[in-house]
């Protein structure tokens, strides 16, 4: 126990203006003790073992090292009750950092995915975890469980220059954004990588390129459901894109104005192209097909006005669809210019996120560009907010 807390001895410098001084005031606010919370007891010196090599080891997700010194003077004063306070303060706030990050409010602004991980009871489970000696369990079972986060885990704990490192780092906090979770069938969308996946049993099925949000109307991150697939859509077109195009829509383009809108037929000129996806959300941000299908030739592919437009569309649709519709049925009602909303069996999650690093298709870390420089709003979390040492 003498080496665990020479290990953890280390003093915190009050946070100030510096980036790592937000990142430990962010810390410690997401971490604190949440009101109402009650001492778990039965700390004994085996268990309080295994809590310090978990805080010990921490930083091998890019968390932060907690100051453990309080738990070493708590030992050594040999006061039961101080010790199960100070243990389970600190099992808490490691818990919380693995399960929910460690970033304040202002680096994951923009971050609209809700996490229903703050649900959970950490307590109550802290709490059997340590009657029952399951603290490592209780740890292990905490961090994102989505195959790309082992990847970049392991990318972590390789030699890289800094810079990539660190970039590493900030991609594995924002997973912890994320439920930790994301069930079995979804669509996962990475704007970075302009890539759109669909997942099934927890297995990848299939990705497909996509086109997303300029640099000036970037796509946002959220979440929502998808509840069907229409084909042949009509667009409505946004008042923004009205006067970007000082409301020069032409006939000819199968553009028609009526109540004060401007909307466009299904057709082969049809800004949606053969199909959207039917997924509302507050920001009017849909997957669906397009004209310009020479842009997929591009590395880099944000054009759209924040809309993400999907590569092989049919063959998405047609894969959504399997067991409903048939890939000759799907071409058979797109040759009707009929508008058809094909519902499917159950709501499908889709998740637009923003990762610039994950994994490639042989498993191996790919770094995407940071096309919305939202890189540097997250914390370093590569260096020790508190200045410890060993």
């Amino acid at each position: 126990m003498e080496a665990a807390a020479r290990l953890f001895k280390c003093r915190r410098r009050t946070a100030g203006t510096t980036r790592t001084g937000l990142l430990a005031a962010g810390a410690l606010f997401l971490c604190s003790a949440h009101p109402g919370e009650v001492t778990v007891p039965g700390w004994t010196p085996a268990k309080l073992e295994r809590l310090e090599y978990w805080i010990a080891k921490a930083p091998e997700d890019a968390l932060p090292l907690l100051d453990a010194a309080p738990l070493a003077r708590a030992e050594a004063s040999g006061d039961g009750a101080a010790i199960d306070s100070t243990a389970t303060d600190l099992a808490l706030r490691l818990a919380r950092m693995h399960l929910l990050g460690f970033a304040p409010a202002a680096q994951r602004a923009g971050w609209r995915i809700s996490d229903s991980d703050g649900a959970v009871d950490l307590h109550g489970q802290l709490e059997r975890a340590v009657s029952l000696d399951m603290i490592d369990s209780f740890f292990a079972g905490l961090g994102p469980t989505h195959p790309d986060y082992a990847v970049l885990r392991a990318a972590y704990a390789a030699p890289a220059d800094p810079p990539s490192r660190l970039r590493i780092a900030r991609n594995m906090e924002r997973w912890r954004w994320m439920p930790r979770s994301l069930g079995p069938d979804y669509v996962l969308v990475n704007a970075a990588a302009f890539e759109a996946e669909l997942w099934r049993q927890g297995r990848l099925v299939g990705t497909w390129p996509v086109i997303v949000g300029k640099r000036s109307t970037p796509t946002p991150v959220f979440s929502a459901m998808i509840t069907g697939v229409i084909l042949n859509p009509w667009w409505t077109v946004p008042e923004s894109i009205i006067r970007e195009k000082h409301g020069n829509f032409p006939a000819r383009q199968g553009y028609v104005r009526s109540g004060g809108q401007v909307r466009q037929k299904p057709g082969p000129d049809n800004a949606l192209g053969a199909m959207k996806l039917d997924m509302p959300n507050p920001f009017t941000v849909y997957m669906h097909d397009t004209p310009s299908k020479h842009l997929f030739a591009r590395e880099v592919r944000a054009f759209s006005h924040g809309c993400i437009r999907v590569g092989n569309a049919l063959d998405f649709a047609g894969t959504l669809l399997e067991g409903i519709k048939t890939r000759d049925d799907i071409q058979a009602i797109v040759a009707t210019r009929n508008t058809i909303t094909i519902r499917l069996p159950a709501d499908l999650p889709v998740y637009v996120a923003y990762f610039t690093a994950g994994a490639d298709g042989r498993g191996k870390l790919a770094l995407y560009p940071d096309i919305y420089n939202r890189d540097g709003r997250v914390g370093d979390a590569t260096v020790p907010s508190d200045g410890c040492s060993a």
